[in-house]
């Protein structure tokens, strides 16, 4: 199956940060501005990150046997409409499984994005367009 050009891959810019919302009880919620207050942590953020960060190594080797089992890409991984015109030329359609970002270039059409991917697993953030997004909706798991 064809991959992405080395190219497309070179040129993607850096990812920016997903912003997320939690809910936090009052007393974690103290707890968090104490730490910042008594300077361990820079702000709430820095905290934060932090403790995801910590947890994300405590079962790092949990997400490596997944990535490995559900063949997942880690990291980016980003389709320009040059890639998807020479899946379409093959004859194949792509099942992209990515834990990280996928990304799909501003200029492909919902029409190439329907005729070459078959199935969107995307574990972290996707970006396309709007539209590509809604017609794939159907094909995103």
């Amino acid at each position: 199956m064809p991959k992405p050009s080395k190219t497309s891959q070179i040129a993607t810019p850096k990812p920016v940060d997903e912003k997320i919302t939690i809910n936090l009880g009052c007393v974690d919620l103290g707890q968090i501005d104490l730490l910042v207050q008594e300077g361990f942590y820079a702000n709430r953020t820095d905290m934060i990150r932090t403790a995801i960060r910590n947890q994300l190594s405590t079962h790092s080797e949990v997400v490596r046997q997944v990535v490995l089992r559900k063949t997942l890409v880690l990291g980016i991984q980003h389709y320009t409409e040059a890639d998807l015109l020479a899946v379409q030329a093959s004859g194949e359609k792509l099942q992209i499984r990515v834990l990280g970002l996928a990304s799909i270039a501003p200029d492909v059409t919902p029409a190439l994005a329907l005729a070459t991917i078959e199935s969107l697993t995307v574990l972290g953030a996707l970006h396309a367009s709007p539209a590509v997004k809604a017609a794939l909706m159907q094909r995103i798991r």
